[in-house]
């Protein structure tokens, strides 16, 4: 369950000045009255430069229904986001740290390849991505019942504050709170009650050791430390408190893969009290040479009814056929489950 009182969360009954609208107050009633139908969903982890017009066509071969991109193309990649953006199926993205590291980190600054005072390498990614780019931000996929909301665009991670100067340039804010609140707009605008929150950090409160969601794994004595983000777990807490379903959230930032200890994985997947699975998708590198060719790797949801039935770690062949499937999450029975069955008897 997300830890409360990191310093910004207010009390619950707040929430009545970010949503108007009224709300089912049960997660139940949520759970029952949402979309009725099975959606499959492509989290894309961070890229790191490894997306080929191959994987747009991956995505087809998969009949995925959704694509979402956690973020990190590369360093400011703008070729690698133009493929992205040429992605044909309903799609959703939001921007990491690297995708601003020449315009935003003090080392990036110092060593950016291009003149910042005549090109803008960080606006061109997100007009290459237009509408699908939801950095503070949603997009409506009303034929699935469901509305993705962005978290905060180009985070680093972590309980301070970062990237000042770039953050009140590029969207006139100044801290975790003024951030907060433009995520939760968003999700009061949201046409569909069933909602997906879409981060390139997860929520803070998931844990502080190196192997969790968002767990520090560099640095000395092994690492350690909560590197989640307080706003979006903020977003997160009253967006739940004013009623609305969010059935996955999902973010990528930490990869699976430890810097200081290759023998574990990172944690991927967790369920809340509330019944939200959260989803950690960074499994880096997701391209891999082999020498019968390159695999690539697509984490897949399975959405039934508003409520994640499984996620699925899926490596594919040249020829897109399916080498090696990983469940990552099964959703267990319930007594929805009963319920439903019992309604088809």
């Amino acid at each position: 369950m997300l830890r409360q009182g990191n310093g910004i969360t207010q009390q619950h009954q707040t929430y009545s000045k970010y949503f108007s609208k009224p709300v089912p107050c049960s997660h139940q009633e949520a759970t029952l009255t949402v979309h009725q139908s099975v959606v499959t969903i492509a989290v894309i982890g961070d890229v790191h430069d490894l997306w080929e017009l191959e994987d747009n066509a991956a995505l087809k071969e998969l009949q995925v229904d959704v694509a979402l991109f956690v973020g990190d193309y590369g360093n400011e990649a703008v070729e690698v986001v133009h493929r992205i953006a040429a992605v044909d199926i309903p799609k959703a993205a939001i921007m990491g740290n690297h995708d601003a590291y020449y315009s935003a980190s003090k080392k990036g600054i110092n060593n950016c390849p291009y003149d910042r005072t005549k090109e803008d390498w960080v606006q061109l990614q997100m007009d290459l991505l237009g509408d699908a780019h939801i950095g503070f931000g949603k997009r409506e996929f009303p034929q699935f019942g469901l509305t993705v909301v962005g978290a905060r665009p180009f985070s680093w991670g972590g309980s301070k504050w970062r990237y000042r100067k770039f953050y009140r340039d590029r969207f006139d804010i100044q801290g975790f709170e003024e951030s907060s609140e433009l995520i939760l707009t968003a999700a009061d605008e949201a046409d569909q009650n069933t909602i997906i929150f879409l981060g390139h950090v997860g929520p803070y409160g998931l844990g502080d050791r190196p192997e969790d969601f968002c767990g520090k794994d560099w640095g000395k004595n092994g690492g350690g430390g909560d590197y989640g983000d307080p706003d979006i777990e903020q977003a997160i807490a009253l967006t739940q408190a004013a009623g609305k379903h969010i059935p996955l959230v999902t973010f990528g930032h930490m990869h699976h893969k430890l810097k200081n200890n290759k023998a574990q994985l990172r944690q991927r997947v967790v369920t809340a009290a509330t019944g939200t699975v959260y989803f950690n998708a960074a499994n880096v590198p997701r391209i891999e040479k082999t020498s019968t060719g390159n695999q690539r790797s697509f984490s897949l949801v399975t959405l039934k009814e508003g409520i994640v039935e499984s996620i699925a770690l899926i490596w594919l062949n040249e020829k897109f056929e399916q080498i090696s499937k990983e469940f990552l999450y099964t959703k267990p029975a319930t007594q929805v489950d009963v319920f439903r069955q019992s309604k088809l008897i």
